[in-house]
């Protein structure tokens, strides 16, 4: 079979990504998924795979295209079909599959698509074997294995059923309680609208009819994406609402006075009154300091980690973790399950609010917020890592506290700042964290001129 031009640059930290009919196209997907045939025959030593897939036009072709690759591994494919990434891990995990994908781009826009892996378990594939993958990938050696050897196909029944009944077994509300709920058209259009009234909650809708091309609102829930699920909460008067990305593993939660809360300040109201016990919980290198000074108090042991929801998953494991906290929106509570469904998180903020009878605002106003500021700076996939690498060798010998768990973060009297690529766009991301508005603006305006003028010099 002719070799497949197929570009190295698709291959990220924690799935595969790429524009499609640019980077990615059927033809790149079938190698894809002989290589991943081959890693889990070979590296698994297994034979049978979960695939699901979401809402975006590409997704179907790449999909079909993936699973002729599996099978021509010789590896059996059981095929959810289009789903949320909730409705696909929760069929599949704990199934007798030896890996999990699921054909997503996640919170980026239409054009683009990709894949992520999960173990059985629910854990994200990790770097280094996601490289295996990569590397059976582009050494294009393709042998399919003989006609009676070919993987088989089964199509899952009974999906969205057993979702809905999973959530029926763990949540339950005395009060009928109001959720906006904005899924951006994405793919948790398929599940939510679903379960949240099954469940008792009022559904209030904001783009939840599957939309391939995002034309609705951005895949990212960014606070600036978020106006209609604002006025939405306002005006309807909802004890709050939600906001899902492009696939369903990440939220963002509003209050009931329409104010969008950060990631960390949502796993802080989670850890102060959802658990049932105090343990360890992980946060990555980017949350606000806030989580450490509300959180350790109570007893909690905080752990911290690289930013990505693959490390979020592999250390909660590890770590025997009671809640995970990542920066970006992903939050995991491993008593349900190890992987990132973002469903779990307005449920639970749904459970504190029935039990203590309290508001979220309320809730939200006892915890401090320190100003906190991010930039995200154009550089080319090639260039990013080499910038952030010349970066750290300036720093580290003019500042005296400088961090490379995860790209570069300089701890300073006034604050700290973060500057690390992107592993899932053309970009470096800049973050600050200080006591006061006047030290954020301050270090950013610094710290941004040092990326810039290094990107021109390597440029």
């Amino acid at each position: 079979m002719p070799m497949v031009e197929i570009n190295e640059i698709i291959f990220r930290a924690y799935d595969i990504r790429g524009v499609y009919n640019k980077d990615i196209s059927p033809r790149v997907f079938n190698r894809i998924g002989y290589a991943t045939g081959c890693y889990i025959r070979r590296n698994l030593k297994g034979e049978d795979i979960a695939i699901g897939n979401d809402i975006r036009k590409s997704s179907v072709p790449l999909t079909y295209a993936f699973i002729s690759g599996v099978t021509s591994a010789g590896v059996n494919v059981e095929y959810l079909g289009t789903t949320s990434f909730g409705e696909t891990l929760l069929n599949s995990w704990k199934a007798n599959v030896d890996l999990i994908s699921y054909i997503t781009a996640s919170h980026l826009s239409a054009e683009w698509n990709g894949v992520k892996f999960y173990y059985n378990d629910g854990v994200g594939l990790p770097e280094k074997e996601l490289y295996k993958i990569r590397d059976y990938t582009l050494k294009q050696v393709y042998k399919p294995v003989g006609l009676e050897k070919i993987g088989s196909i089964r199509y899952v029944d009974n999906i969205r059923e057993n979702y809905e009944t999973f959530f029926k077994n763990k949540f339950s509300f005395n009060r009928k309680l109001r959720v906006a709920v904005d899924c951006g058209g994405g793919s948790t259009s398929l599940s939510i609208p679903h379960v949240f009234p099954n469940l008792g909650l009022d559904l209030k809708h904001v783009f939840c009819k599957p939309d391939p091309m995002f034309s609705s609102r951005s895949a990212d829930p960014k606070p600036e994406h978020l106006g209609e699920l604002i006025k939405t909460v306002r005006e309807e008067k909802c004890d709050f609402g939600v906001a899902f990305d492009g696939d369903g593993d990440r939220s963002v939660i509003v209050d009931d006075k329409g104010r969008v809360l950060s990631s960390d300040t949502t796993g802080i109201i989670i850890g102060k009154y959802g658990l049932n016990r105090k343990g360890m919980v992980i946060a990555n290198i980017e949350c606000s300091k806030t989580v450490y000074e509300e959180l350790i108090p109570l007893g909690f042991k905080i752990k911290q980690i690289p930013v990505g929801h693959t490390f979020l998953t592999i250390h909660a494991k590890k770590e025997k973790a009671l809640l995970g906290i990542e920066s970006s929106g992903h939050i995991i509570i491993p008593e349900y399950f190890l992987f990132d469904d973002a469903i779990i998180v307005p449920l639970k903020i749904a459970e504190i609010l029935d039990k203590r009878e309290a508001t979220l605002s309320s809730l939200k106003d006892e915890i401090p917020v320190y100003p906190m500021k991010k930039e995200e700076i154009p550089c080319s996939d090639l260039l990013k890592f080499k910038v952030v690498e010349q970066l750290n060798r300036e720093v580290s010998e003019e500042y005296d506290n400088v961090e490379n768990l995860d790209g570069v973060r300089i701890n300073l009297s006034e604050g700290w700042v973060l500057i690390r690529p992107s592993n899932t766009s053309p970009l470096i991301r800049l973050t600050v964290e200080a006591n006061t508005e006047k030290d954020v603006d301050k270090l950013l305006k610094m710290f941004k001129r040092k990326v810039e003028e290094i990107i021109r010099k390597m440029g």
